[in-house]
């Protein structure tokens, strides 16, 4: 079992997003080691794109907030062995595959190992094309978690075989943002995932309230929140460590709803 695996064996699991550098290097830092603090058991890391296609606004302005601070993807990297002296929770970077291909694949993957960073997500990388990455990836010991959409039908077990770390499940068509109603019919796509693979699902678009994760829980295996703590973030850049906080720990069920 992988680490990023082992972060599913509790109850109620949750992973948390924000976007690298925003504000900047020393608060995302702070941000994420909160997270941690505060009982999230997996934090996914945006590495900032100028055209997020499966990004809603609120990530969108998130980037271009890290990319006015001089974010690059060298800085992410010591920003993340700067979190490393503070936390071991497994890090998951969301990152467009230009970002990579761009760094270089084998660099890429191999600082990622050498900072224990667990998996990438990669939403505009399709099925068709990842053989040219995942072994590169698998040769440094870094998931590629796949996507499932909603409309992926008979697609999805070609795109989960083979998965490592979890399997990411989009709740409904549609760019990141909160949703008040996150789709009700996800249980189908959660039975034809689990009748091809053990590896634990996650959904996330739209989850960002304590009800949304554990219902999420109940019908797979975490909830992936996203757009809701970078919102915390947008309103409070500099000082919203406690917000975050408070957020993670209602999200995780460890503290009341007010």
């Amino acid at each position: 079992m992988t680490k990023l695996q082992e972060a599913f064996t509790g109850e109620n699991t949750f992973i948390g997003f924000t976007v690298a550098g925003d504000p900047s290097i020393e608060k995302s830092v702070e941000y994420v080691v909160a997270m941690a603090n505060a009982g999230a058991d997996v934090v996914e890391l945006g590495i900032p794109f100028s055209d997020p296609v499966a990004d809603g606004p609120v990530i969108q302005a998130a980037d271009l907030r890290a990319f006015a601070a001089g974010i690059t993807t060298d800085k992410i990297f010591e920003m993340v062995a700067t979190i490393r002296q503070q936390t071991d929770v497994p890090l998951v970077f969301l990152s467009y595959a230009n970002k990579i291909f761009d760094y270089g694949y084998d660099r890429f993957y191999q600082r990622c190992e050498e900072l224990d960073v667990s998996g990438t997500v990669i939403p505009d990388l399709p099925v068709e094309e990842r053989d040219e990455l995942v072994p590169i990836a698998q040769k440094h010991g870094v998931a590629v978690i796949p996507l499932v959409a909603p409309t992926s039908g008979e697609r999805v077990a070609k795109i989960v075989s083979g998965s490592q770390g979890f399997i990411y499940l989009v709740s409904s068509l549609g760019v990141t943002g909160m949703r008040d109603n996150v789709a009700n019919d996800l249980t189908t796509t959660i039975e034809k995932i689990k009748a091809v693979t053990d590896t634990p699902v996650a959904v996330g678009f739209g989850i960002h309230t304590p009800e949304q994760v554990k219902q999420m829980n109940q019908i797979a295996d975490g909830a992936i929140v996203g757009s809701g703590i970078v919102k915390l973030i947008e309103e409070q850049p500099n000082n919203a460590t406690d917000a975050i906080t408070k957020y993670v720990q209602e999200m995780k069920g460890l503290a009341q709803v007010k």
